[in-house]
């Protein structure tokens, strides 16, 4: 083996011990000595010791209260906060897109129905991530497809998010045209809509946006509370029934944004 070869094999083996000694730490065991250390991370006493001394040099773990100072023997350590810093450049670096993805994915599969999220822009709501199972729309929706807000359920959630003032002043601003026979278009009965919507925390569109289209929307929150997004589920007219769509696909649709706020506040 070369010189190279031997430090990078060395180095590689060096990195997975000290991922081992952090991991051997857990709720079940948040104060460890040494030898529970070795023992749970699967090295030497030695070896346990130099990545502890380091760790605790670097932040990432200290001496337990009460235990003392001095030789690591006999010490109990813990993690300390530190140890998030490690997850949070992953976190921090994932756009709402990519951690919506994988949960509209789930959410898709559990409902057997088209699932999507979105964003606000000015009057329109722009699809930022979507899993389709079918097509229920005279048009294709793509990531980048954009919609009139205030006759979709996820513009509606969005713009019930808003301040009252920036609420009004875009709906002042916006175009209402009558897309079918059922869309509301009239400012007054819309803020009252709005008003609902944020009182319920979900929106129900039925044929506004397109004859048969029904689709129901929850928001996302960033770690403000503030809404940042929304997703929903959307189905046809024909083949499910408002309550249905109410009783079946919202609690589905309501736990999968609660499990992406949870991601989102660590960004």
């Amino acid at each position: 083996m070369t010189d190279d070869a031997a430090r990078t094999n060395d180095t590689i083996q060096s990195l997975v011990r000290g991922l081992a000694v952090i991991r051997a730490f857990d709720a079940e065991h948040p104060e460890l000595t040494l030898s529970e250390v070795a023992r749970r991370a699967d090295i030497t006493r030695a070896a346990a010791g130099r990545f502890l001394r380091t760790l605790e040099e670097l932040g990432y773990v200290r001496p337990s209260t009460g235990s003392g100072t001095g030789s690591a023997v006999g010490r109990t350590f813990a993690l300390t906060p530190r140890v998030l810093e490690l997850g949070f450049s992953y976190l921090s670096a994932l756009s709402i897109p990519e951690i919506v993805q994988p949960h509209l994915e789930r959410l898709s599969r559990e409902v057997d129905e088209s699932v999507s999220a979105a964003v606000l822009d000015g009057g329109d709501i722009v699809y930022i991530a979507r899993v389709p199972t079918r097509r229920i729309m005279s048009v294709r929706i793509t990531i980048g497809t954009r919609f009139p807000a205030f006759a979709t359920s996820m513009g509606r959630v969005l713009l019930a998010g808003l301040p009252d003032a920036a609420r009004d002043e875009l709906l002042a601003a916006s175009v209402l045209p009558s897309l079918t026979e059922r869309t509301v278009t009239d400012t007054t009965e819309l803020r009252a809509e709005l008003d609902r919507v944020r009182a319920q925390g979900w929106s129900l569109v039925d044929g506004e946006l397109e004859q048969g289209l029904r689709s129901v929307a929850v928001p996302l929150r960033d770690r403000r509370g503030d809404v940042v997004a929304a997703v929903n589920v959307s189905t046809s007219a024909t083949r499910d029934s408002v309550e249905h769509v109410l009783e079946r696909h919202l609690p589905a649709l309501s736990q999968t944004a609660a499990a992406i706020d949870a991601e989102l506040r660590l960004v």
